[in-house]
């Protein structure tokens, strides 16, 4: 399906079966994202502009990606772990909410990543360039990779979900292939 462009569901079954494992990409980098619509169908970016989703926008020139939907699966898991010990770099981003950072906080708890556009920095810039986004909700929780980012969500109270980011994603994505 790589070779192709096209997404595929990779069950635990699959990925513990007979069939082995994918190797490592040549760049050495598999970009991690919390939400379907980053890696599928089209989706709205920031300022409600429509953008095709990596899949659609890059198709055989988007580096690996895996989509957690959310907590990652025990197949996430063991994907991430297998490509970790062939000496891949994990590059994560998710939502700017509570939930989000708990998210990356337990995939942290369980495989090594470096943040991809997932810092106060990022974040600050992001709410800066928005109008009308939704209100941060929920108890607050620690930013281990960034100390900073947990300052500035309650600083700022404002949630930004990975769509409204997606036309920098898939720009990282789109130069990160070249």
């Amino acid at each position: 399906m790589a070779d192709a462009g096209e997404p595929t569901v990779l069950t635990l079954r699959s990925l513990t079966g007979h069939a082995p494992l994918v190797a490592v990409p040549p760049t050495g980098t598999v970009h991690l994202c919390e939400n379907p619509a980053v890696l599928s169908a089209a989706a709205a970016a920031a300022a409600a502009a429509a953008a095709a989703a990596a899949a659609d926008a890059l198709g055989r020139a988007c580096p690996p990606m895996v989509c957690l939907q959310g907590q990652p699966s025990a197949a996430a898991l063991t994907l991430l772990r297998d490509q970790c010990s062939r000496g891949a770099r994990l590059l994560y981003h998710g939502d700017f909410d509570w939930g989000g950072v708990r998210i990356a906080a337990a995939l942290a708890r369980s495989v090594p990543w470096r943040p991809w556009r997932c810092t106060a920095a990022e974040y600050r810039a992001t709410v800066t360039a928005l109008s009308g986004a939704p209100d941060l909700t929920g108890p607050p929780a620690a930013t281990p990779w960034d100390p900073a980012l947990a300052v500035a969500l309650t600083e700022c109270g404002v949630r930004v979900e990975e769509e409204m980011v997606l036309n920098d994603l898939l720009t990282d994505l789109g130069t990160a292939f070249c």
